[in-house]
């Protein structure tokens, strides 16, 4: 791979990080069970897509 697509891989990855950690973080604060079990879904699934792109690396 070339250092630009490396770097475009390291943002993606650095987006999917942040984004897990916000949903996660809203998770934590919300108190409806529907909503924070969405929250903690959505959180997996930036986990999940996360580990997806750093295996491309």
């Amino acid at each position: 791979m070339s250092p630009k697509e490396l770097l475009y891989i390291e943002d993606a990855l650095d987006h999917e990080k942040h984004l897990e950690k916000k949903c996660a973080d809203a998770s934590q604060q919300l108190t409806n069970t529907e909503l924070k079990n969405f929250a903690e879904q959505l959180a997996a699934k930036h986990r999940e897509i996360f580990g997806k792109i750093y295996q491309l690396v």
